[in-house]
């Protein structure tokens, strides 16, 4: 099955088009498991804002979050049969996307660094008319050490406990809540920074 490309799908639509009913996600993923395409595309449509805005916050880059997208999706497509529904889909996304990003950062460290590199020489300076707080937050997440920026992105921002943390990023528990305190830390040193 072909995949969409994430910035050619429409992230809020839902599963059914114009003037045609919603159709229930179970019922969705039952067709999709049956290897029905346009199911699952459905399904992409209603999922693909959030795993790439996971991917986004993980990684820091835009280019590199539509990688790992796109390889979330793909990953399950092929898994769909092994979804059983203990989790919610959306859960279940994310656990994959988590994956993608690790397995890519893992696979391409030395590509990471050129990237980080390319993206601190070529970041826009900020102008007068910038709202600021936000841009200043997502540049604060962005300088965020990697272990530290991953626990804080599934931690604080998409409200996964510790032992989930922990388990998606094949960490301990304990490690999870020194990374969030280390990205809160350093958070909170770069918005005082930012400020003055």
């Amino acid at each position: 099955m072909g995949v969409v490309s994430v910035t050619d799908a429409d992230a809020t639509g839902g599963a059914a088009g114009p003037g045609q009913p919603e159709i229930a996600e179970a019922t969705l993923v039952a067709r999709a498991q049956r290897g029905n395409t346009e199911a699952f595309a459905a399904l992409y449509r209603q999922h693909v804002g959030n795993v790439y805005g996971l991917c986004l916050r993980m990684t820091g880059n835009a280019s590199e979050a539509e990688d790992c997208a796109q390889e979330a999706f793909i990953q399950a497509w092929t898994k769909l049969d092994r979804f059983r529904g203990d989790a919610s889909l959306g859960t279940w996304l994310h656990r994959i996307a988590v994956n993608a990003v690790l397995g890519r950062m893992r696979k391409s460290r030395r590509e990471q660094e050129r990237l980080t590199v390319v993206r601190d020489t070529a970041a826009p300076r900020a102008t007068v008319a910038d709202s600021g707080d936000m841009r200043d937050l997502q540049a604060a997440l962005d300088e965020l050490p990697t272990g530290a920026r991953q626990v804080f992105v599934l931690n604080a921002v998409y409200g996964y406990s510790h032992d989930e943390t922990g388990t998606m990023l094949g960490i301990a528990s304990g490690t999870s809540k020194a990374q969030l305190h280390r990205a809160k830390r350093l958070l909170a040193q770069q918005l005082a920074g930012t400020e003055s």
